[in-house]
């Protein structure tokens, strides 16, 4: 064996246990989010004239999705810039988050904010680390 095929022959090996170890990691991580809560982390950034219209519609909608099934805890934050806003949300679980948002408010809401958007909407699903 050559050379030049003896380190083909190891990158695609290591390539293959690569793959094999992150198909594990992602199967791991799915089987978590399917059991457990879930934490819902979206950044919401709008075009500053737009900040107090979206402030009111963030207030809206958390009063609306902590009425939700299977909604632990919504928080509507702002940073110090008054067109950078933060939903936390924690749902019971992957299910409870899927029913909240085929809900007609939460429909209602981003589509009310989709044209006020100064970059896209930021959401990030997200589960606890276990040992």
């Amino acid at each position: 064996m050559t050379t030049t095929a003896r380190n083909t022959y190891w990158k695609l090996a290591n390539l293959l246990l690569f793959a094999a170890v992150l198909l594990g990691f992602s199967s791991v991580a799915m089987a978590q989010s399917s059991l457990g809560r879930i934490y819902v982390v979206s950044h919401v950034d709008v075009i500053p004239k737009f900040a107090a219209e979206t402030a009111k519609a963030l207030l809206v909608y958390g009063e609306a999705s902590r009425k939700d099934a299977g909604a632990v805890r919504i928080d509507v934050l702002v940073e110090s810039g008054p067109n950078h806003f933060t939903l936390v949300e924690l749902w019971e679980s992957r299910a409870a988050y899927e029913a909240h948002v085929s809900q007609e408010h939460t429909r209602a809401f981003r589509e009310k904010i989709h044209p006020w958007l100064g970059s896209p909407y930021d959401e990030r699903l997200n589960t606890e680390v276990k040992p």
